[in-house]
């Protein structure tokens, strides 16, 4: 049988080290050795000894998944073999953080990552519930970390002379040094007589970076979560 289906770019090859690395654009493999972490539902295949186990956040994380749609349910992969994780053809990228490293992450943009990185949900402060309830995914430690995108995304530098302003439903994550707080575009008047349809942004301050993604959350993804 012969097709450019399988050519070497298409076929998956033997792992040569554990851990994460690209098998695409739209995938990433993980030869395990031991543990790691994966969103629910996001394996779509694996070969040799491995189990899959629900992972739980802790009363305090699940309660704030419940009030908000924003957490990040998760399971571990145990044992020995390899696993594939994508998420709805999204773009993947993988982000090698060093001690010292701290980055937050909006919990639909998490794929995997390895064990030795600590996680936690935390408050986007300053945003409360009047920015749709942000609540993050903080990561930080030694390790790797897999992030899924819609489309290509994009790096802005934040620097003390220069903040940018966010949309929420456009965040993928920044660096975790940055301070954040709502930013008001529109007056009270402009918003009762229609607006522009962007009357609150994350204002992000201080010396690091954003990533955003080239579209805002679609409305029937919003509402599956």
């Amino acid at each position: 049988m012969k097709s450019d289906l399988f050519s070497s770019e298409h076929t998956a090859q033997p792992a040569t080290a554990p851990g994460m690395t690209l098998q695409n654009t739209k995938s990433i493999k993980y030869a395990v050795n031991g543990e790691m972490h994966a969103r629910q539902g996001s394996m779509i295949a694996f070969r040799g000894n491995l189990q899959f186990e629900r992972k739980g956040q802790g009363i305090g994380g699940m309660l704030k998944r419940a009030v908000t749609g924003e957490g990040l349910a998760l399971m571990a992969v145990t044992g020995q073999g390899e696993a594939w994780f994508a998420h709805e053809a999204a773009n993947c990228f993988i982000v090698d953080m060093e001690q010292g490293d701290v980055l937050t992450v909006n919990g639909r943009n998490v794929l995997c990552f390895d064990s030795s990185l600590s996680y936690e949900i935390k408050t986007v402060k300053g945003a409360g519930m009047t920015g749709g309830g942000l609540f993050n995914s903080v990561f930080s430690g030694y390790g790797k970390l897999g992030l899924i995108c819609d489309g290509t995304p994009i790096v802005i530098p934040v620097t003390a002379q220069q903040p940018v302003y966010v949309d929420t439903d456009a965040v993928v994550g920044w660096s975790a040094q940055l301070s954040t707080s709502l930013h008001r575009s529109q007056s009270f008047g402009s918003m009762v007589r229609g607006g522009s349809g962007e009357a609150v942004q994350l204002m992000l301050q201080g010396e690091g970076f954003v990533i955003v993604r080239p579209s805002e959350l679609k409305q029937e993804k919003a509402s599956a979560h």
